[in-house]
């Protein structure tokens, strides 16, 4: 029987690069710092709401330059003010796919780029 979602897993090149993005620029707290398998790969743990899934940034040595299809996988960061924290990011430099729009009975939504090419979204759900 599937639980859930325990995780969320983002591959690249330099795991180091990218958490430091979404720690120092985006804002998640890193839970987690270390090495895995036999190469040394570094993972980064970040916390998300007591009891739901993490988001951890491993490197990987199959994952090379930028994301070549960006929209296949995205996720949602949770927000409770989406226009401060939008202009936030675009204040902070972060490449902005999308500028906040509005989804009927759900809430509103703005997609950004991280350094490698994934795209990520913040989402102010409706109350």
């Amino acid at each position: 029987m599937i639980k859930g979602i325990e995780s969320i897993l983002l591959f690249s090149q330099s795991a180091k690069k990218l958490a430091a993005f979404y720690r120092d620029t985006v804002g998640l707290k890193v839970t987690f710092e270390g090495e895995m398998g036999e190469h040394g790969e570094e993972i980064y743990s970040f916390e998300m709401k007591k009891g739901e899934p993490g988001l951890n940034v491993i490197d990987h040595s199959d994952v090379k330059g930028k994301s070549k299809d960006p929209k296949r996988f995205i996720f949602n960061l949770e927000v409770d003010a989406i226009e401060r924290e939008v202009a936030r990011l675009k204040k902070a430099g972060v490449k902005l796919i999308q500028d906040t729009y509005h989804i009927q009975e759900y809430g509103y939504v703005a997609t950004f780029a991280d350094p490698d090419g994934n795209y990520f979204q913040l989402v102010q759900v409706r109350g």
